[in-house]
This record gives C-alpha cells, structure tokens and sequence, in this order.
C-alpha cells in the first residue's frame, strides 16, 4: 500500500513567492494548496487541517502570529506542525511566533532547498510510525510514542510536534549534558545557522505545560540542557 502524499498548506500573499515554494514542494512530492490571506487560511485549517503549514508571518486580514495563536488554542489542530516565513531577520520576531507554536522558521530570502529540507524533517519526526519502546514515564508524566500523546498526573497535556519530540529526546537521554547544537541536530534535523534560541523557547514551553519540568530540566550555562535522573520527587 502507497503511503498518500503530505498535505501542505502555503499561506502566502506574495504570489511569486508562493508559487516558488509550491513548486519546490510539489517536486520534492508533497502536494501543495496555496491562500493569500489569513482569514481564508484560518478557514482551510479549520475545516480541513493539513499536514504542514508554511506560513508567512505579514498577511491580509489576519497577520501569521494571530494564525498560530488560534491553530494552537483548537484541540483539533493545536500539534500541526508550523513553519513561519517573514522579511523580519530580527529576532525579537523570531521567538515571537516560536512563542506562539511556530516549530520552526526562516527569514526572508531563504533557500527553497533549506525549506523542503526542513519540511521533511518536521513531517519525518511528526508521522513516523511506531517506535520500539511505546511508551515512556517521567515521575507523573507518560508519553506515549505510538499515539503521540502526553500525559501528566493522568490528564493529557498538548504539546506541538516539536516540543513532543524535544520531550521525548530528553526522556531517551535522561542525565545526559546535551548541547543546543546538538538537541537541533537531533530534534530538527539540520543545523541552523541562525543561532539556538529556537531550542531555549520550546524548553521554556515544556517547562511551561509540564511543571515537574520546570526544575528537573536544568540549564547549563552557556552550553545546553539536562534532564534529571532520577526525576524529583513529588512534594505534597
């Protein structure tokens, strides 16, 4: 049986541009549908999710940001995988829209062939198929890699496609120094040569939605992460 196509979405006003990504993708073999606006994104998402959206971050009627902030807040598409363009290289507005869900980003001009390569990257670590070892515990956490689901304390707990994956990196190297080069190699799957704030933001994310986290998941200055072992215990 024939595995169908990924589904990608290219939200885009810049018709030049749209039609440069869509036919970088539609040859790499994904298929593409294109939207100029972010109402009519917004709506597409909505009533068909894809499997992917690259979205441009300065848009009609709804900007990129305000797009991610309601993909994420619907329990329906709050772990599609996201990659935001923008003519901002600066980087306040980079860990905005990864603030906001974004799983990854490029900053105009970029190259089409980094693009597909990060869109493989995202749909290969977000749809791959059942892993060795179903299912992974964390003191009150338990994720769940052949449903993709996290819980914690038993209730579930959504995490992007990207902060699923950094979770379950750390959970695989618990006790480990692991360096922000290194977690972007591995959870990625490039090496990005704009800087490692990217990895910061979905720590502080993880921290965020899994409190246990917050100090079982330490800094180490100037370097990277380390995930506890044991994870601490529960304090009453």
């Amino acid at each position: 049986m024939v595995a169908m196509a990924a589904r990608i979405l290219i939200v885009e006003d810049d018709p030049d541009i749209a039609e440069l990504v869509s036919r970088y993708l539609d040859k790499a073999g994904f298929v593409t549908e294109r939207v100029g606006s972010g109402r009519e994104a917004l709506r597409q998402i909505t009533a068909r999710p894809p499997d992917l959206v690259v979205l441009d971050l300065m848009l009609p009627h709804m900007d990129g940001l305000e797009i991610c902030r309601s993909v994420r807040a619907a329990d329906k598409t709050a772990g599609l995988p996201i990659i935001m363009l923008t003519a901002r290289a600066e980087e306040s507005e980079r860990i905005v829209g990864l603030e906001l869900g974004a799983d990854d980003y490029l900053a105009k001009p970029f190259s089409p062939g980094e693009l597909v390569a990060r869109v493989r990257a995202l749909l290969r670590r977000a749809q791959r198929g059942p892993a060795a070892t179903k299912s992974m515990t964390y003191g009150p956490i338990v994720l769940d890699t052949e449903r993709h689901i996290v819980t914690a304390n038993g209730q579930d707990v959504v995490l992007t496609a990207k902060e699923f994956l950094l979770l379950e990196y750390l959970l695989q190297h618990r006790g480990r120094v692991l360096s922000r080069d290194l977690l972007l190699t591995d959870v990625w799957g490039y090496r990005y040569t704009g800087g490692t704030r990217t990895v910061d933001v979905h720590v502080r994310r993880l921290r965020e939605k899994l409190p246990v986290l917050t100090d079982a998941i330490v800094t180490v200055k100037q370097f990277g992460y380390k995930l506890m072992d044991p994870a601490p215990q529960a304090t009453s």
